[in-house]
């Protein structure tokens, strides 16, 4: 038995094949584990729990059905599905967790986030983050009229994937030190919360790193993306393995 742990899933319908190895994973390895965690950026957009995804509403009812077999779903929102609410929770039998949060892994304490926030570098998206999550903000988004909202999620896409461009033609080193964590940000994060082990996503470089604070050695371990292949960590008493998971 252990804890599984995914993130970056982004769902989306131009990748079926995804959906499929996560509704595989669900109900395969899933269902034999003590619980499951998920850490943000379950699809690639979320602009409301009206959200019409065929998609959203297939991996509701498979979560729904995880916990009802007695394995319970943690949710913990990413920089692409922060508008999941409580009605799609329900819908999919799972609890959201803020974000950070500190959990028991049998017996040890972990640090869980979605990793956006460790980005502290990235001055112009942690602008960004703190305005989409105002509650005022999302009040006002999620009063317009539902097709309004996805030609907001399409348009934000869009310019997301043209920042990234212009930055890779670029200096490719500023690029990978702007979109990944800052290691300073790590450090303080782990001394605030006092535990030895972080498990976060969003950077889409999955890796065990070790380092030390303080006089405590810590890991960070970093979940990978589902773009082309799962990534999946579990967890038991005896440690931590991350692996990939083929599709087909």
């Amino acid at each position: 038995m252990a804890t599984l742990f995914v993130s970056d899933l982004h769902l989306d319908p131009a990748r079926p094949e995804i959906t499929a190895l996560f509704l595989r994973f669900l109900r395969g390895e899933a269902a034999g584990a003590d619980a499951l965690y998920i850490l943000g950026d379950l699809f690639e957009a979320w602009v409301g729990d009206d959200d019409p995804s065929e998609a959203g509403a297939e991996v509701a009812a498979a979560l729904h059905a995880l916990a009802d077999a007695g394995v319970p779903v943690y949710f913990m929102h990413g920089n692409r599905d922060f508008l999941v609410g409580q009605d799609y929770a329900r819908r999919a039998g799972m609890r959201i967790l803020p974000d950070p949060s500190v959990v028991s892994l049998y017996g040890r304490p972990a640090l869980l986030m979605h990793g956006d926030l460790l980005c502290s570098g990235d001055t112009a998206y942690q602008a960004f983050r703190a305005q989409t999550r105002d509650p005022r903000w999302q009040q006002q988004f999620l009063a317009q009229p539902l097709q309004a909202r996805l030609a907001f999620a399409a348009q934000a896409r869009q310019a997301s994937m043209a920042r990234q461009q212009e930055m890779l033609q670029g200096d490719r080193g500023t690029f990978e030190t702007v979109t990944d964590v800052t290691p300073a940000t790590v450090e303080a994060t782990l001394a605030r919360f006092g535990v030895d082990l972080l498990v976060h996503g969003h950077t889409h470089r999955p890796a065990v790193h070790a380092l030390r604070v303080g006089t405590r050695d810590c890991r960070r371990i970093v979940l990978g993306d589902w773009y082309e292949q799962g990534s999946v960590l579990r967890v038991d008493a005896g440690g931590a393995q991350l692996q990939a998971l083929a599709p087909g």
